[in-house]
């Protein structure tokens, strides 16, 4: 899908308030309502627009801790690889999941309440995930930024 100036806008204002209504938006980029709203249909069909959900704060719920895992598996079979995902994807704790090239496989994002909540998770859900050789655990020290909003540049018009 090619985007122009005003689906930018759009997508800008949207990143930063996802429950602005269209009246609102419609506003702040200069189109009227409905073809505001017509435009929103057209990104959220594209599939430029992938949902809308809150934001929760992971310290404010008690997990305290980030844990990036990397994970090698026993081969990259496509029946391996989607057996893998398949498990990882019922794992409560990772907050993102990436096939990777390099050394390791797979790279995760997990969330843990503490040290031994992350004990918990590494023995009950990563080691018994299918065809895990190897699992490599960084704990997060600080979180230096975390964003959800992607700058968007005219030039993908």
């Amino acid at each position: 899908m090619s985007l122009d100036r005003i689906d930018i806008a759009i997508l800008e204002a949207l990143q930063q308030d996802g429950r602005m209504p269209n009246a609102a938006l419609a506003e702040k980029v200069g189109l009227s309502q409905s073809a505001c709203s017509r435009r929103l249909d057209n990104l959220e069909k594209a599939g430029v627009i992938k949902g809308y959900h809150a934001r929760l704060s992971n310290a404010a719920l008690g997990h305290h801790m980030t844990v990036i895992v990397h994970i090698s598996l026993s081969g990259q079979f496509e029946k391996t690889l989607s057996e893998f995902e398949g498990a990882v994807k019922r794992c409560p704790n990772v907050l993102s999941c990436h096939l990777i090239s390099g050394e390791y496989d797979y790279i995760l994002r997990i969330s843990a309440r503490d040290l031994e909540d992350y004990e918990r998770i590494h023995k009950e859900w990563l080691t018994a995930m299918p065809h895990v050789t190897k699992i490599n655990s960084s704990f997060a020290l600080r979180e230096v930024i975390d964003r959800t909003a992607i700058g968007i540049r005219p030039s993908m018009a």
